[in-house]
């Protein structure tokens, strides 16, 4: 543990706990006052302490959000051909602005990524899918 470093004034006892450290701050030497101390409370040295490591505790709230890994869509059923005429399963991997939702968002693998951006581009070609939102948005409508 580190020493610290405190006014003889302040008759407080070192603190052994990881949750106190104590930062020691000089003052100009030309105005005679010593060294002040100030006292960081809630300050654990290792990761997650002071935060409520368990669960129910602290700011987390019981649930354990970390990101699950998503699984390709074409990989689980083994298709081998992503068609462009199915509008309505392409229509997935558009946004609201009609533009094609990335890797990271859908959980697309790269060769079934590369494979969908061709085809919904085929099918926009072909007028089945919109190439804004302002389509988009207006094809709703009339469905």
């Amino acid at each position: 543990m580190a020493e610290t470093f405190e006014h003889p004034a302040e008759a407080v006892e070192s603190a052994p706990a990881a949750a106190e450290t104590s930062v020691a701050v000089a003052t100009g030497s030309s105005s005679g006052r010593p060294e002040r101390t100030f006292r960081r409370e809630g300050r654990g040295e290792g990761r997650g302490e002071g935060r409520g490591e368990g669960r129910g505790e602290g700011r987390g709230g019981g649930r354990d959000f970390r990101s699950r890994r998503k699984v390709c869509a074409f990989c689980v059923d083994k298709s081998r051909v992503i068609d462009y005429k199915d509008a309505s399963r392409l229509r997935r991997f558009l946004s609201d602005r009609a533009k094609i939702e990335p890797r990271r968002k859908t959980g697309v693998c790269a060769k079934h990524q590369r494979r969908l951006s061709t085809a919904l581009k085929r099918a926009r070609f072909l007028a089945l899918l919109p190439y804004t939102g302002v389509h988009l948005r207006n094809s709703e409508r009339s469905a």
